[in-house]
């Protein structure tokens, strides 16, 4: 299997829209992030969410934010990450 991204690939969270079932956060729709790791291949929960059989399996990365810049309000420490796992399909390159 050839991997579309690596660990520190900046990455931004496509802001589609998409009516019916996803596995991608609202909030993180259009944020930039960095790679932090593969986590897996699986089948396609937003497909298997209709009965369909989820193939092909999908690329599931670990994809780090920094919180501040989530929320800009945020009160932690600059460093604060907050980390979710993000089908292939929703990611595409930072500078696109």
């Amino acid at each position: 299997m050839s991997l579309s991204y690596q660990p520190g690939d900046a990455v931004r969270i496509r802001a589609d829209d998409h009516s019916g079932h996803h596995r991608t956060p609202l909030y993180l729709k259009g944020q930039t992030g960095v790679i932090d790791h593969f986590l897996s291949e699986d089948h396609n929960p937003e497909t298997l969410a209709y009965g369909q059989d989820g193939k092909p399996k999908v690329p599931v990365y670990t994809v780090r934010f920094r919180q501040k810049e989530l929320w800009p309000d945020y009160g932690g420490a600059d460093s604060d990450v907050l980390l979710s796992n993000i089908l292939e399909t929703w990611l595409e390159p930072a500078g696109t």
